[in-house]
Order: structure tokens, then C-alpha cells, then sequence
């Protein structure tokens, strides 16, 4: 009772502030609107909902590689139910909702918080790589040459020994135990193929909203730019503002200010409605999943020591490999 009582609470404090992001900037957005063509707004709308459903597609591959494997459904129910605390200020947020979710569903918390972390950093280094890709002949980011030298220390950091080595670490630290497993190489091609491809449907609602037909790349290339901004300034919640005002400094000089700001503002519209749609959508569909028991406490015992994975999730065997 009291864990439900605590996600209406944060639910309700994370559409406040989504709420109070939207109506400060609400008329620039109505002149926004007023200016792009409807089905412009219609289609970098439905791109980002395209985007959204294909990054959880590569979030469910992490979550299975590392051994708790749900419907696409259910999936969709922790992870966007769960992220609509990145709009309450501070980070934690949005993990503890998606760990508690999880937990509903047979995936133990530190099982979840494996999968959310190692989900942002192929999102963040796919996007970085993408963004030095893209944007080099742009000016406004040609100061922002040390981004093609990150791109081979991404490579390094998507290792699935690195990407385990940092994680456990990070459990460490948090005073939890290590995972069970590595994160076999495979599963992370797989994830990191469908974070690429995401990050091109994101670049579709860029390229509409700008009318431009030469600008696909480089709008590609600028909204993942403006994104990893944001998302590495963790005390702004989801990046308001920081976000739309990395966009308009890479688009600015291409477009001009006025239209580079109509595109920001239009752009975290269509993320603010697709992240409320897909929560609401996806909570409805995952109802229909019933809720794993609660595991017994031999079986929490187990899991707390590093070797429970079984008793939560059947698929796998004792060495963390997927049943035949």
C-alpha cells in the first residue's frame, strides 16, 4: 500500500513540473505552432514516438541479456511509466521508479538499475558518436573538435567486459552485490543497432520541423548533440532548457535564431506528449501482465548474494546463459 501510495506521489509531483515546464514556455510554443505546417508537427510527432518505441526495443535487449526477459509490453510499462521521473529535479527519480516496476515484474532492482545505466550509456555514447559524425562542417560546433576523440574511447567503454567491470563498481560503491553476468557482446551489438537506429528516426522530426531537405544528417547530428547536453547536466530535470538552447546554437547560424528556437521549443513539445502517450499507453497494456509473486525469502537470500537469478527468472540457468 505504501509503495503504490509513493508512485502516485511521484507520478503526480512529475507531471507538476512537466506541467510547469510546458506553461513556461507556452506562448512561444503557440507562435511556434502557428508558424510550422500542421502535418510538419504531426509527422516529427509520430518520429519521435517511432524513436521512442525502437530505444525500448534496445532496452529490452539489455534487460534480457542480463537475464530478466518480459513481453515488449511490460517492458514499455517500467521503462516509460518509470522515466517520467527524469522531470523531478535531481537524478534518482527515475531509477527508483523503474527499479520498483521491475521489481513487479521479476527483475530484482539491481538487475534494473544495470539495465537503465548501461541504456544510457550506449544511448549517450551512440549519440556523441553521431553528433561528431555529423556536425563537422557545421561552425557553430567546429570548436567541439575533442568529440571525434572521445568516439574511440566510447568504442572502448562499449566492451562488454568495460561496460561490466564500470557497472559493478558502480554496485560496489552503492553497497549492493556485483551481477551475476556480463553482458554478452552480442547483445550489445544488437542494443547498440537499434540505439543507432533510433537516433536516425530522431532525426526525421528535426528534419521536418525544418523544412530543409539538406539538413537531415546535420539535424541528426544536432539534436543528439543538444541531447547529450542536457542529459549530462543531471541537476536540470529531463535538460529543460539546456537542451533547446544546444539545438539553437547548432542550428542558429544555419537557419537563423527565430526558426532554430521554433524547432527547439516544437521539438520538446513532441518529446514532453510522446513521453506522457507512451506512459499512458503503456500502462494500460501492462496491467494486463499480472505482477510476478513475491519471490520467497530463501530466494531473496539467494539474490542478495549474487546467485538468485534463477529463482527470479526462469529463462536462465546457473551460469546466466539462456535456456535452450
Amino acid at each position: 500500500m505504501l509503495r503504490r501510495l509513493l508512485r502516485i506521489v511521484l507520478a503526480l509531483v512529475a507531471i507538476g513540473f512537466l506541467g510547469y515546464g510546458l506553461a513556461r514556455n507556452w506562448d512561444d510554443t503557440t507562435t511556434a505552432l502557428a508558424a510550422l505546417s500542421p502535418w510538419a508537427v504531426l509527422g516529427s510527432f509520430l518520429a519521435v514516438m517511432l524513436g521512442q518505441f525502437l530505444m525500448l526495443v534496445a532496452w529490452r535487449e539489455i534487460m534480457a541479456g542480463l537475464g530478466t526477459r518480459v513481453p515488449l509490453r511490460v517492458a514499455g510499462r517500467i521503462m516509460f511509466v518509470g522515466q517520467l521521473g527524469k522531470y523531478i529535479p535531481g537524478a534518482v527519480w527515475a531509477y527508483a521508479a523503474m527499479m520498483d516496476l521491475g521489481r513487479d515484474h521479476g527483475s530484482p532492482p539491481r538487475r534494473t538499475f544495470a539495465t537503465i545505466s548501461l541504456g544510457l550509456v550506449i544511448n549517450l555514447g551512440v549519440a556523441i558518436s553521431i553528433a561528431a559524425a555529423t556536425l563537422g562542417s557545421l561552425e557553430a560546433v567546429r570548436e567541439a573538435w575533442y568529440l571525434v576523440l572521445l568516439v574511440p574511447v566510447i568504442i572502448v567503454c562499449l566492451h562488454p567486459k568495460v561496460l561490466g567491470w564500470g557497472l559493478n563498481l558502480a554496485l560496489r560503491l552503492a553497497r549492493r552485490e556485483p551481477l551475476e553476468s556480463v553482458l554478452p557482446g552480442r547483445t550489445v551489438v544488437v542494443a547498440v543497432a537499434w540505439t543507432v537506429l533510433g537516433w536516425f528516426v530522431y532525426g526525421l522530426h528535426i528534419w521536418l520541423l525544418t523544412g530543409r531537405t539538406d539538413l537531415y544528417l546535420a539535424g541528426t547530428g544536432a539534436y543528439a548533440f543538444a541531447w547529450a547536453t542536457g542529459i549530462l547536466t543531471v541537476v536540470v530535470p529531463a535538460g529543460v532548457g539546456i537542451r533547446e538552447g544546444a539545438l539553437v546554437l547548432v542550428l542558429g547560424p544555419v537557419i537563423g535564431t527565430a526558426p532554430a528556437l521554433a524547432v527547439a521549443i516544437v521539438s520538446r513539445l513532441a518529446f514532453t506528449l510522446a513521453d506522457v502517450a507512451l506512459a499512458g499507453v503503456s500502462f494500460l497494456l501492462g496491467r494486463q501482465a499480472a505482477p510476478v509473486e513475491a519471490p520467497s525469502s530463501a530466494a531473496v537470500y539467494a539474490d542478495q548474494n549474487g546467485s538468485g537469478s534463477t529463482a527470479l527468472t526462469p529463462d536462465r540457468n546457473l551460469s546466466g546463459s539462456p535456456e535452450a
